[in-house]
């Protein structure tokens, strides 16, 4: 049986770095923006991008929090798709994947 204490606490600890980013988004896109045009142009390419990292890390957040409920209802380690086990290199480096290897090439 896999021993998912170390599984949980990479994932509780990258859920609190995202955490700490999108806090420190939000707080940059809060603040007051340049009344000169130029410069008011260069905020927005910024709040762009900033915007996206913001995206992409509400579907990190989203993809762990499925991971820690897959930890709570016992199914953590098995893939999503076929039922086989997801091996552990694979885990180590992507502890949120509900998928082993050969399911997740398929869907790409």
């Amino acid at each position: 049986m896999l021993d998912t204490s170390q599984y949980h606490a990479a994932l509780m600890h990258r859920l609190r770095t995202l955490d700490d980013r999108m806090h420190a988004i939000e707080a940059e896109l809060d603040t007051p923006r340049s009344s000169d045009w130029e410069e008011s142009a260069v905020e927005r390419e910024g709040d762009e991008v900033l915007e996206s990292l913001g995206h992409n890390s509400e579907l990190e957040v989203a993809r762990i929090r499925a991971a820690l409920a897959r930890i709570r209802d016992g199914s953590y380690g098995t893939c999503t798709v076929c039922g086989e086990p997801i091996s552990e290199e694979r885990l180590e480096v992507l502890p949120e994947t509900p998928m082993c290897r050969v399911c997740a090439a398929q869907t790409s």
